[in-house]
């Protein structure tokens, strides 16, 4: 009965008689780190912590831009640890947690600031102007005062300074009556730097090529329209997938508030856009047509994998009986392809379904980031394409008579048009991430011979 008792006492016996897990206390760890508290300046830099602890111990951080070495330390030993911490090029201070752990689990946290220089970060780098008087806006997002100023006087900046924070300013430009574009620098300068954004402002005065006159033009200057007039200009209206597999809608313009077609600053903007499940763009044409002549266009292209502009023409009639009808391509791209624009010419004998079409492709620097000129010279003898005034395709006729190899003898129109995929322009996928993307066209332009 004594044993029996005695064992009832020592399984009844206070909580604290349960085991120690093997290897460990279950008290906190000293753990000592000097500095117990960081703050660094925005360059890159290392920075030496000192750790103790009575256990061996781990250290470690979440934080991408800043890594330690090394990574731990064995108990009652001092230990120095190098903290490497990368430049912080953003606009503001930064934190990060270092975090000593004992093997026990117990923690010290020592906290790093990493300060920002002083910074400006511009939405835009670059403005292009119509030769109207026209504005647009860029914003200043920035953690010190700042001030800007324009080169010109014909270009303008309000607010002309600013502080901390988020500022919206207008870059606005006089009317250029000049005959050439011109250019200017806004200078924001800050904490003895500066950052600048570069101003362009093209030039509508018309020179006609030799021997020619203007007889037809759209400048998009007219106040009074904010989309294409609809005395010069019609859209066409298809679902998606009609022509070489691509994927965009064309609507007229406008529909349900998304716009694809719009006039601003002078220039006409096709924009292609996400909606929903679809992408809406727009596809225009001349309500007037030609045979012969010299045709011209100042363009900017729109950047992104999957879109497609063009600059083309088509027959008055006979438009469904393609390739027989002839298709003149003044300028294409494709923007996986970025800046490689082409011409070509399409009929029965040579299309690129038979993989005949005559074609010829330049690279033409900073055709997404500025705006150049393209051109068709279109007589009884030849089609010629330019661009920039530089030769790029020659297609002579051959007199032969046949309409196989020239059908292009009779009235032809002109399109412009922002496609999204399809053969050509998707042929490596699309990137909706650059949606919206925005074709800009300053002028279209009709001459023909004395």
């Amino acid at each position: 009965m004594l044993l029996l008792t005695t064992s009832f006492i020592s399984c009844g016996s206070s909580g604290n008689d349960e085991p120690t897990p093997s290897g460990g206390s279950d008290k906190s760890a000293t753990i000592t780190v000097n500095p117990a508290e960081i703050e660094a300046d925005a360059e890159a830099q290392t920075v030496i912590i000192n750790v103790k602890a009575d256990s061996d111990w781990s250290i470690a951080t979440a934080a991408d831009w800043c890594t330690v070495f090394p990574t731990g330390g064995v108990k009652n030993s001092d230990t120095e640890v190098k903290l490497t911490v990368t430049a912080n090029t953003g606009i503001d201070a930064r934190i990060a947690d270092i975090v000593v752990t004992a093997a026990n689990r117990s923690t010290k946290n020592v906290k790093l600031t990493q300060l920002a220089k002083a910074s400006v970060i511009l939405s835009k780098k670059s403005l292009t102007f119509g030769a109207q008087q026209s504005s647009s806006s860029l914003t200043i997002k920035s953690n010190t005062a700042w001030s800007a100023v324009a080169s010109e006087s014909w270009c303008h900046v309000t607010p002309a300074s600013g502080t901390g924070g988020e500022t919206t300013i207008t870059v606005s430009c006089d009317k250029n009556s000049g005959a050439e574009t011109r250019n200017a620098v806004v200078t924001i300068s800050y904490a003895g730097v500066s950052e600048s954004v570069t101003v362009s402002q093209l030039s509508d005065e018309i020179t006609a090529p030799a021997g020619y006159t203007l007889v037809w033009n759209d400048e998009f200057n007219d106040p009074s329209f904010t989309m294409p007039d609809e005395s010069k200009w019609w859209y066409e209206v298809w679902d998606p997938g009609r022509v070489n597999n691509e994927l965009q809608r064309y609507i007229k313009g406008k529909r349900d508030g998304v716009v694809t077609a719009e006039i601003t600053d002078g220039i006409l903007k096709i924009h292609a856009v996400k909606v929903g499940n679809e992408v809406w763009s727009a596809r225009v044409n001349t309500s007037t047509y030609w045979t012969y002549g010299y045709f011209e266009a100042r363009l900017k292209l729109p950047k992104g994998k999957g879109t497609w502009p063009a600059f083309w023409m088509m027959p008055q009639t006979g438009g469904d009986n393609w390739p027989a009808c002839g298709e003149i391509d003044i300028m294409e791209e494709v923007g996986v392809n970025p800046n490689r624009t082409s011409s070509s010419i399409h009929c029965a004998a040579y299309n690129h379904v038979m993989g005949t079409q005559k074609t010829k492709e330049v690279l033409t620097p900073g055709a997404e980031d500025e705006f150049h000129v393209y051109a068709l010279e279109w007589t009884e003898d030849y089609i010629k394409t330019y661009v920039d005034g530089k030769l790029l395709l020659s297609f002579p006729n051959d007199h032969a008579g046949d309409p196989k190899t020239w059908p292009f003898n009779k009235n032809f129109g002109l399109k412009l048009n922002l496609a999204w995929g399809g053969d050509w322009g998707g042929m490596n996928g699309v990137d909706e991430n650059a949606l919206p993307a925005t074709y800009e066209i300053d002028y279209v332009r009709v001459f023909q011979k004395n």
